[in-house]
């Protein structure tokens, strides 16, 4: 998914550092075991669903706020102020799931939460398509995200069952996606510092 390491035209304060796959690969775990347990839980309650998905959002939130400096990005300038923006957002969404649990909490946080990210790493991967290693990936992690928050409404009188599965999906769908670029940079890390 991702291009070279070193694109020819990449733009000046945008070098990632060679332990970008740290942060990339946390954050597609986390997608992973959150769609685990919508799939294998049969018939989650409301407090499943708020722990949960709040725990899902949250350590989505802390991961990619730890990652913005790695991803080559200042906190002072304009993406790394943005994606800082996603990450405070997601993570008080998911620590008010945390602590506020029912379907159309779970519902409207949900949502909001993921549009925000979701439009962020959309608007990141156009601005830096091309000059960036994760342009790919957020142009489609962006879109599934907007995806799950545009059809996640639609499901709040179906309950925890139908919200967490939504939401479920679209988070295995991006945790595979994470998986192959986090262990793709691993790999062009290795590559790189085992040159002369």
């Amino acid at each position: 998914m991702n291009p070279p390491l070193t694109p020819a035209n990449t733009a000046a304060g945008t070098a990632q550092r060679a332990d970008l796959w740290k942060p990339v690969l946390l954050r597609a775990l986390a997608a992973l075991a959150f769609g685990a347990v919508t799939i294998f839980w049969p018939a989650p309650s409301i407090q499943v669903m708020g722990w949960a998905g709040g725990l899902y959002l949250l350590a989505t939130g802390l991961v990619l706020l730890w990652g913005i400096p790695l991803a080559g990005f200042p906190r002072d300038g304009m993406p790394g102020k943005i994606l800082s923006a996603a990450g405070a957002g997601l993570t008080g969404a998911g620590a008010a799931l945390v602590l506020l649990h029912g379907d159309m909490v779970f519902g409207t946080v949900a949502t909001v939460g993921l549009a925000l990210l979701g439009a962020v790493e959309l608007y990141c991967g156009i601005r830096y398509r091309g000059r960036h290693l994760l342009a790919r990936d957020w142009l489609a992690s962006g879109t599934i995200g907007l995806g799950t928050a545009a059809i996640l409404p639609f499901f709040i009188s179906l309950g925890a069952h139908a919200l967490l599965g939504v939401a479920g999906g679209g988070a295995i769908i991006s945790g595979v996606l994470w998986v192959l670029s986090g262990l793709t940079l691993r790999h062009d890390a290795r590559t790189a510092s085992a040159k002369p």
